[in-house]
Formats: structure tokens, sequence, C-alpha cells
């Protein structure tokens, strides 16, 4: 099987952060990070952690553009929402609570290549006008749709011959299939008519682009790594050690959080996120470790409990998006899939390299050093005014 879609339980809220305002926020940004579920005075926050207290999805991310988070909505409500109500409103201004809420796609994969993946999954949404973002982590990858806008999603999918597996929440890609099924034979339209193909996608994409000034650049000597933490199950339960003096919890209390994680790869987020890194994404999502993305700078401050390839030499090319809507559709799809035809990425096998960050104002193309000067090569006239 190569691809199963399946929406993830709850709705999110993609929230904006201007870099000079990260320090402020940095307790509530460590508040989400380290949930402590279990306490009368989070009662509100909790929803959307497993019953360990695990976040159900979560991604954080610090970039030269912004800092970016998206978590359950009810945190957005109950920790990001009274610190910005707290702050004068000219300061406050900048940041952003998106209005709508999300829904997240996780995907699982198989042999595909990244290149064709992310064309397979982006583009039946990106025809059906529906806005997306998207990210890319070391297991799996992750698509927002607006809450909104879920029956048409299931409508895209579904006339793209993606199949339901179990329920409405679970579909198959079609490469996946033994037989296909009849396209679904009427779709909501958006209110602007859709593109008719990838071909047309991609140039109303870059005509849009060009338009609102968007110029892609590379940040000098920013080299990242795609990596992750290490599996629960490899972690050692010292609490069961022979000898051990410690017990677990009585009384009827449930154990911490801290005894389903690996408290040295979070003390070492807790460093780094403290310095404002450069550049550092973590997600978090319940059936996978922990994956990041990060400034290669910053491998020496997690020591061993990091895993994935440590020697990768990966470069992001930020597109600025900070002058378009949060509902403009296509981006990621017609990006992509224009790096893809131009680099011939697929034929050549590099297409396995590429990966996409969306954050709430930007998105990052992510691909191999030599890759990025090619890509840039093919973005910059495409976007370069007459």
């Amino acid at each position: 099987m190569n691809a199963q879609i399946s929406f993830l339980e709850g709705t999110f809220s993609l929230i904006h952060i201007p870099l000079d305002l990260y320090p402020t926020f940095l307790q509530p940004i460590l508040q989400v990070l380290l949930p402590q579920g279990g306490d009368d005075s989070l009662a509100n926050e909790v929803e959307g952690l497993s019953i360990d207290n695990k976040h159900g999805f979560l991604n954080i991310s610090i970039t030269p553009v912004e800092c970016s988070v998206v978590c359950h909505s009810s945190w957005a409500k109950n920790v990001f929402e009274p610190v910005i109500k707290s702050l004068p409103r000219d300061v406050s201004r900048p940041v952003t609570i998106s209005k709508d809420t999300y829904l997240i796609l996780s995907v699982e994969y198989g042999a595909m290549d990244a290149g064709s993946r992310m064309m397979e999954l982006t583009s039946p949404l990106a025809l059906a006008g529906i806005p997306i973002f998207f990210i890319t982590t070391y297991y799996s990858d992750f698509i927002l749709v607006p809450s909104k806008d879920r029956h048409t999603v299931v409508k895209a999918l579904l006339a793209r011959d993606f199949e339901f597996i179990e329920d409405e929440s679970a579909f198959v890609s079609p490469t996946a299939l033994s037989h296909s099924r009849g396209k679904s034979e009427s779709s909501d339209p958006p209110s602007t008519p859709p593109p008719s193909s990838v071909a047309e996608l991609q140039v109303r994409t870059f005509e849009l682009l060009k338009k609102r000034n968007v110029v892609p650049y590379i940040s000098s000597g920013l080299s990242l790594v795609q990596c992750a933490g290490r599996d629960a199950s490899e972690l050692i339960d010292y609490s069961r050690r022979p000898g051990s003096s410690r017990q677990p919890m009585g009384n009827g209390h449930r154990n911490s959080w801290l005894d389903h994680v690996d408290t040295k790869l979070y003390t070492s987020l807790i460093s780094v996120l403290a310095m404002q890194p450069r550049f550092l994404s973590i997600t978090l999502a319940l059936e996978d470790p922990p994956s990041l993305l990060l400034d290669r700078t910053l491998l020496n401050a997690f020591g061993d409990s990091l895993v994935g390839d440590l020697e990768g030499d990966l470069v992001p090319i930020f597109l600025d998006l900070e002058n378009l809507p949060l509902e403009a559709t296509g981006i990621v799809s017609g990006v992509a899939g224009k790096l893809v035809d131009e680099m011939r990425m697929t034929e050549t096998g590099v297409g396995g390299e590429l990966s996409y960050l969306s954050t709430a104002r930007a998105g990052a193309v992510i691909l191999s050093n030599e890759q990025s000067m090619k890509a840039m090569e093919v973005l910059k006239p495409l976007l370069e005014k007459e």
C-alpha cells in the first residue's frame, strides 16, 4: 500500500508570532510542549491529549521568517489567547490566531518518493479549491485543511479514486488498489472556479506569487537535518530496573507524563527553545516518535537523543507568504509540482529528498544542498518582475 490517509481527532488552530515577540510567548510555547494533564487548573487545556498526556498533534516551528504553532484549538484559546490579551493592543496586533479551525490529515506512505507523494496528496485538494498547509516529518506527512471544508475534502478524494477504509475518517490512495471506483458525480464548487488541470494550477500559482511580490530566498549558511527522537519502546524504564527504589504511583494517581517520554530529548528541546534558535521545527503526533527538522549547528545540544541521518545537509528555500491570505490555494502543489516537472525529480530519484514545511505566514521547500541551487534556478525566473 502506497498511502493511507486519515483524519486526526479534534480541530486545530494556526498561530503566527513575529520573531521579536518570541521571548514573550516562550512560556506558553513551553506550556503546550510540556503538557501536564490531570490538574484541575488545566481542565480546559488538556482537551486534545491522550490518556497519557500526549498531543494528538502539535507543531512548533521557529524559522528566519516567524514563529508558527499548530495546536489543538483548546490550547490556542486557553493558553495563547490570554497572553495576547494581556499585551497592549499595538504590541499584540501582529500576533494572529486563525479565525477558522483546521482538520489534520495524517498520511502514512510506502514506496513513493517524496515528490510524487506530495503531488498525489495535494493536487486533488488544490484542484478542488481547498487551501492547505503541508508539514513533512521524519515519519509521516500532515495536511491541514479548513474544518468547514471537510465535506469537500472527502468529495475531492473520492473524485480522484481514493477509497474509504473502514469509515469516512480514512482513505487509501488509488495506486494502492487493485480496482478503481467511479468518480464522484458532484462536488460543491468553491467561490472561485478552480483550475482544470495541474498545468493551469501551476500557472495560476506563480502568477499569484509574482503579483504579491513573493521572492524565493535561501538563508545564508543555514543547513538542516531531518531526524527524530527515539521510539518510546526503546527507552529504558528505570522504575523497573533491578534494585530501583522507584515505585509506580499509588493512591489512584496515574503516572506522570514524564514516564512516557525521553526526558533527555525534552530537556534539550527546552534548552534550544530558550535560545530562540534560527531554525527548529518540532512535530508531535500520537502515533509517531517526536520528529525534528533543525539547524544542524544545534545537533550537539541533543547528544545521543536523536536518530536518523544526522549527516544530512538540507537547505530550505523560503517563500514569505505574508501578503497572501490563509485562504490562498495551490501554493504547495503548484510550487512542488513545478519543481518536480522542471527538475525531472521523479525520474532521477532525487524527488525522495523533496519535502515541504508550511508555517502560518511562509512556506519552505526543503532539498539537498545541490538540488536547492537547481531549484532556485527554476523558481527565480518565474517570480522575477518583468
